[in-house]
């Protein structure tokens, strides 16, 4: 699955779990890991391990393997790693704590 496909799919799956206030980044000129970063929110601990979960799942059943994910044993702040994109899915609380969309805004 190419780029922008993958990044078209993850959020209709961040949809399909009732995430909240997705927004996609384009970070390729901030960062050399990933071309897009993609921050949604859930509305609790359990949702949000959900969504990253469902996420996972999806992309591996479409074939794109996540390489890693973490933060989903507690549930605030759970990371999916798909290579060229990131996938954060926070607590309405984290995200306003971290920012992220600031942090890593396009100029």
């Amino acid at each position: 699955m190419q780029t922008e496909e993958l990044k078209t799919f993850v959020i209709e799956k961040l949809e399909d779990m009732k995430g909240r206030d997705i927004i996609p980044l384009h970070i390729t000129n901030k960062a050399s890991f990933a071309d897009y970063m993609i921050i949604c929110s859930g509305n609790s601990n359990r949702h949000v391990k959900s969504i990253a979960q469902s996420v996972a799942i999806e992309c591996r059943a479409a074939g794109a393997e996540p390489r890693g994910m973490e933060g989903n044993d507690v549930g605030e702040w759970a990371l999916v790693d798909l290579g060229d994109i990131i996938v954060h899915v926070m607590t309405d609380e984290q995200r306003d704590k971290y920012n992220l969309e600031q942090l890593w805004a396009e100029d």
